[in-house]
């Protein structure tokens, strides 16, 4: 074995022995970093001595005091009016959705009722009925979500 090279691999064995520790370190003003680099400053922990990691700070969190002091405040009472005007509005969108889905089953009636020559292969019947019986479930859906709206304002 070459005499020069063994300084060299002690210097990367060294260095891999390092790299596998783990420190949890905390600075004076409380924030923790989770390193593999033991620093001067700070109160560092050895954690674990046998997994490689990288590097990373914790990531800073926002206190809700803060991230909502720039948010606009409402007072109850014009809340309450808000409240009171979107109950309105869910109430029209769901009497207007009531009256389509009505309609949409009368169609549907009076399309089942028709039976036209062409249609002796009954898969005919049942094409020419889908787009009606598609608006009805669409309808149905629409009344189904208003009403849970609705009801979870409550």
């Amino acid at each position: 074995m070459n005499h020069s090279r063994i300084p060299l691999l002690l210097v990367v064995l060294a260095g891999i022995a390092h790299a596998d520790t783990l420190y949890k370190c905390t600075d004076s003003a409380g924030h923790t970093t989770y390193t593999n680099q033991k620093t001067s400053g700070k109160r560092c922990v050895v954690l674990s001595q046998d997994k490689p990691v990288s590097t990373f700070a914790a990531p800073k969190t926002q206190s809700r005091s803060s991230a909502s002091e720039g948010f606009p405040r409402v007072s109850s009472e014009t809340q309450k009016n808000r409240d009171g005007a979107r109950q309105k509005i869910l109430q029209d969108e769901l009497a207007t959705e009531q009256r389509n889905l009505e309609e949409a089953k009368r169609a549907l009636a009076e399309q089942e009722a028709v039976r036209e020559g062409g249609e002796r292969n009954y898969q005919r019947v049942l094409d020419r009925l889908q787009p009606y019986q598609e608006k009805v479930q669409l309808h149905e859906r629409n009344v189904e979500a208003i009403q849970k709206e609705i009801d979870s304002q409550r």
